[in-house]
């Protein structure tokens, strides 16, 4: 008999795993597999290199194209830092809201869609709910691309992805990519009272941090086009989070370490980012070297999420249009997996009970109103996919 749980009990259940990003999903991971296996759903695995983290996609329903994919992640971020009045990791209800780690990014759309599937498979859906539940998103969406080509190659095709992010149950049809770009520069030592012939490595970065402030500047005036001026804000950011580096104050810094990001409007690409800073950093790098040729500065890649690009016709916003009632126009400039979905071919939307505000805060919650809106949506879609 098949594991029987209600979308509440399920968020329960998954919240209570903390399955935070630096350490293992596989726990979440197994217990997923065994609820969907206990309604006999044959579920698959997409592991890492390391194999101590997963990716698992399931079709529930008949193996036919036409379906619909509902996606999630299954890691949160931190709590560490936080001054929460509750157990992160533990669902408590106060005041018409449901707190916990993940209650609205986003665990309880997970929960709804995996207590979507005995009911589908009950009322005998004629075209199947496809489950991906990724690793890493909060860490740049490392795992959804392996997953969504392999689910592109093995599975029915389906007519629609989902990507079950927080939306407040809006169709949002379009987001920022999102560029990050390792930066490591290598200085010499010397004494700073002999600065002349050093190579300050935090002197170096803060050159092309201070390109960066430059570039937001130049990309602020630009004209704006139809398609970006509906995105907050309706240009390319570049932004340095962190930054780490020297050994003393009285020393040049040897190496400084930081990442350079972009989250890059739609009618740009991402590459001839890249490509500009790169060019930044080899005239940084090439006055360096006539200091000390031993100088250098090393780029690896950190993350790179492809933006989700409004659709024409598009049979995701359709449908989701259709089960939701809303004809707004809606973009974010965060990033979600919906544009790796869409590079793999799927017609790709965001859709998702709870408010983005909420998410990665202390004290995060969703309201019990979207979370009850989050399992009507998925009973109309069930529904939809029953005719």
């Amino acid at each position: 008999m098949g594991m029987e749980l209600s979308a509440r009990e399920m968020m329960e259940k998954l919240i209570s795993f903390p399955s935070v990003s630096n350490v293992s999903n596989l726990p979440i991971i197994d217990f997923i597999e065994e609820y969907l296996n206990s309604h006999g759903v044959e579920c698959h695995r997409v592991y890492n290199q390391a194999g101590d983290k997963a990716n698992l996609y399931a079709n529930a329903g008949p193996a036919v194209d036409g379906g619909v994919i509902l996606s999630g992640h299954t890691d949160v971020v931190p709590v560490v830092g936080q001054d929460w009045d509750t157990d992160p990791f533990k669902v408590v209800e106060k005041d018409g809201k449901l707190y916990g780690r993940g209650t609205c990014d986003m665990k309880g759309f997970d929960a709804i869609a995996l207590t979507a599937v005995p009911k589908a498979l009950k009322r005998g859906i004629k075209r199947p709910i496809q489950i991906a539940m990724s690793y890493d998103e909060e860490v740049g969406c490392i795992g959804a691309p392996f997953m969504a080509a392999e689910m592109a190659k093995l599975m029915p095709k389906a007519s629609a992805a989902i990507i079950g992010e927080p939306s407040m149950m809006k169709a949002v049809s379009g987001h920022k990519g999102g560029l990050g770009i390792k930066t490591h520069v290598r200085g010499f030592e010397v004494h700073s009272s002999l600065q002349h012939i050093g190579v300050s490595a935090i002197h170096e970065a803060a050159k092309l941090i201070e390109w960066a402030n430059q570039m937001n500047i130049q990309n602020e005036l630009l004209d704006r086009s139809e398609a970006t001026s509906m995105f907050t804000p309706p240009w390319t950011t570049v932004h340095v989070g962190t930054i780490e580096g020297g050994t003393a104050n009285n020393i040049t810094a040897k190496d400084c370490h930081f990442v350079m990001g972009f989250r890059v409007i739609p009618n740009e690409r991402a590459a001839d980012w890249k490509q500009a800073y790169e060019s930044k950093v080899r005239e940084v790098e090439a006055a360096m070297k006539k200091i000390n040729p031993d100088s250098f500065i090393m780029l690896d890649s950190a993350h790179d999420v492809p933006g989700l690009r409004p659709e024409d016709n598009g049979a995701a916003e359709a449908l989701v249009r259709k089960l939701t009632g809303d004809n707004g126009q809606h973009v974010v400039s965060y990033g979600t997996e919906a544009g790796q979905f869409q590079a793999e071919g799927y017609s790709s939307i965001i859709c998702g009970p709870g408010d983005i505000a909420q998410a990665h805060q202390k004290n995060e919650f969703i309201t019990l109103e979207q979370f009850s809106a989050g399992e009507t949506f998925m009973d109309q879609l069930i529904e939809n996919l029953a005719t």
